[in-house]
């Protein structure tokens, strides 16, 4: 059957604000204590949505998870009612209390790996969950994000969603934005590009200095054997280390594909040649259409900044090819420059480029890519997805109106020990899954 790229974006919660939880994470860390506008996150993210399934590509959506996470604070040993236990973390840690309320599972790149029922030894598509063990304030997200994927993706005839990995360092896991797949179209079989940090069996001299990576060699090869992937269509290959530095804390905030077309920096992965070699042999006889940005482009801190890279790579229903791509990278005159000679460039099928605004996502280091989960799916696939998942004008109308509704305009520092915010964060959330017809998938409504 016709397979399609279907993206699931992260609807970004309620609680979303600037805590700077993410050393490695630049543009978090400098806005850190900054004050947030969680309603103008999540009415930007549907914009985007909204942009995608408008231009003929089906959209889905992930809800966000229940935050503050109160029940975690109390496990920490914080008691009484939901005022005090919020009043005494702000006294004690207002680092776990900016974790509790953490919005950072809007970033659905980092929700699971998706392997295609192209690639896998059973037909059906593979989901793992990243356990995020790197942050404490992600690592608590993989309970929930299994069981909101498991809600959406039920059908097991269809679908394996299998347990996050264990969380230890062998196997730090960050999900698809450390993954690309690619594959003359959509609907064939090609190769699946893991990329890591760091190995700790087998160290190497060439590792960071400033910040630590964040994915495992172990993570990668466990996730191969867990989607019984063909290993002759599996490269596994290791991030530069000065890209780490400069704040390249996933692969996707340096390089990015879609079906034959690989965008990279020249300094995304350690070792190019090679990977790139390994590229074209398991893609024979498609070609591979590699565009590189050299340093003569732009640096890496330009990269970083303008997340050009963090861009949506969308294949159109008429088969070209466009880049939904942050407006910092329209902003940022040596990477718009670069997106305009692609477009211009007849050997690639890439047309044009549209610019997209994500600011508040984007101050707390997160583009477009980072807001969705790329899932191919077959036309039976799509139809066993519950539906209420899927982004429909009704839909969207709906959750435009709960946003307007719900959400606050503003969350500073000190908001994160109200416990009336908290309360009304929590009743918006159990609203949100009537309006997506999940069920019941947070804790809250499962006590």
């Amino acid at each position: 059957m016709p397979t399609r790229e279907v993206n699931f974006d992260g609807l970004i919660g309620p609680t979303h604000n600037y805590a700077g939880l993410s050393p490695g994470n630049v543009p978090s860390l400098a806005n850190a204590g900054a004050a947030s506008r969680p309603r103008d996150a999540a009415l930007q993210g549907l914009a985007k949505m909204r942009k995608v399934r408008d231009l003929g590509i089906p959209q889905g959506v992930l809800p966000p998870q229940q935050r503050p996470n109160l029940a975690m604070l109390r496990s920490l040993g914080f008691t009484g009612d939901d005022a005090q236990v919020l009043e005494r973390t702000a006294e004690l840690s207002p680092t776990l209390l900016a974790a509790a309320w953490s919005a950072s599972s809007m970033w659905a790149a980092n929700a699971a790996t998706v392997s295609s029922s192209t690639h896998t030894a059973d037909g059906r598509v593979h989901m793992t969950p990243a356990n995020l063990m790197s942050h404490y304030h992600r690592m608590i997200e993989a309970p929930t994000t299994t069981r909101i994927l498991r809600a959406i993706f039920a059908d097991e005839s269809h679908f394996a969603i299998h347990d996050a990995l264990p969380c230890h360092t062998l196997f730090a896991d960050e999900g698809a934005a450390n993954h690309v797949r690619f594959a003359p179209t959509h609907a064939e079989a090609g190769v699946e590009l893991f990329v890591f940090g760091f190995d700790p069996p087998r160290p190497t001299p060439m590792a960071p200095k400033k910040y630590k990576s964040r994915q495992s060699r172990g993570a990668c090869e466990t996730i191969v054997r867990k989607h019984d992937l063909d290993r002759a269509r599996v490269v596994i290959a290791r991030q530069h280390h000065e890209a780490i530095d400069a704040g390249v804390f996933h692969n996707d905030v340096i390089s990015t594909g879609n079906e034959n077309v690989f965008l990279y920096h020249e300094l995304a992965l350690a070792d190019t040649a090679g990977v790139l070699d390994q590229l074209r042999q398991a893609l024979d006889p498609t070609p591979l259409i590699d565009i590189p940005a050299t340093l003569r482009d732009f640096s890496l801190e330009d990269a970083v900044a303008s997340y050009v890279f963090n861009s949506q790579v969308l294949t159109l229903p008429d088969g070209t090819m466009m880049i939904l791509a942050p407006t910092e990278s329209e902003n940022t005159p040596r990477v718009a420059a670069w997106l305009a000679r692609i477009t211009a460039d007849d050997a690639n099928p890439i047309a044009r480029v549209e610019y997209i605004d994500v600011r508040e996502s984007m101050r707390n280091g997160g583009g477009p890519a980072c807001l969705r989960l790329r899932v191919p799916l077959t036309e039976a696939q799509l139809t066993a997805v519950t539906p209420g998942a899927m982004l429909t004008p009704e839909r969207d109308d709906a959750l435009q109106a709960w946003v307007e509704r719900r959400y606050p305009e503003e969350i500073r520092p000190d908001d994160l020990a109200d416990h009336r915010l908290a309360r009304q964060c929590l009743d918006g959330l159990d609203e949100l899954t009537r309006i997506l017809e999940l069920g019941d998938i947070y804790d809250f409504q499962l006590a």
